[in-house]
């Protein structure tokens, strides 16, 4: 007897190693102070952490959240930029786990850009 908890295959959870993130959205508030981070992730058997980061032209960081075990595998979040000069972003995010009893392991990263002077989605 086969028993299907699960209609489309692509959606049954993984195992860590097999995490990804399957998009990852931009969008640009007018204010060019804000921009949300939209994440698509397959879903999971273990939850996985996320953690975002922002540079300018220059490297150096404008930007940063972390999200600890996420509970969904789609979500956004608003993050915040302070202190930058230039128009053009890079929006790092790695896929992750840890625990206090473990080191770190990256599991996935995407790298977007992102525009400040362009409102809206990108």
């Amino acid at each position: 007897m086969n028993i299907n908890f699960f209609d489309n295959p692509q959606e049954v959870p993984r195992s860590r190693e097999d995490v990804r993130i399957k998009q990852l959205g931009l969008y640009m508030y007018d204010d060019r102070l804000r921009f949300a981070v939209g994440f698509d992730i397959t879903p999971f058997l273990e939850p996985p952490s996320i953690e975002v980061i922002a540079l300018d032209e220059a490297g150096n960081e404008v930007s940063s959240l972390h999200v600890i075990e996420a509970n969904d595998n789609n979500f956004s979040l608003t993050m915040h930029i302070r202190g930058n000069e230039s128009e053009q972003l890079a929006v790092k995010a790695t896929l992750y786990y840890a625990t206090p009893e473990t080191e770190r392991v990256d599991v996935h990263m995407v790298e977007r850009p992102l525009d400040i002077t362009r409102p809206g989605e990108q």
